[in-house]
């Protein structure tokens, strides 16, 4: 089982998400938020459940998807993983990434 680390761009990112779907429904927030962080915690017993994000080759970066949100990841050694960051789909996540 790994740790899974919450990079502080992760959880600012994650903030920002909550805040902007709150003005509408903070109970949609509140659902996307949890959703989220618990598809993030599947990563402790299953750190390889995402697909290999090919444009970083030098690290093992991965990322899952959940609902429109990509969740890149990096498997820093087998008993640590580093969130890093939350970002919705349309979003291009390669500046953040680099």
């Amino acid at each position: 089982m790994a740790a899974v680390n919450w990079t502080r761009e992760a959880m600012d990112r994650l903030r920002e998400i909550h805040e902007y779907i709150a003005i509408d429904s903070p109970a949609a927030a509140n659902s996307v938020v949890d959703g989220i962080e618990a598809k993030v915690a599947l990563l402790a017993d299953h750190p390889r459940l995402g697909q290999r994000y090919e444009l970083i080759a030098d690290r093992e970066v991965r990322e899952i998807i959940f609902g429109h949100y990509r969740i890149p990841y990096l498997i820093a050694n087998e008993s640590r993983i580093d969130n890093l960051g939350v970002f919705h789909g349309a979003m291009d996540i390669e500046r953040y990434l680099k």
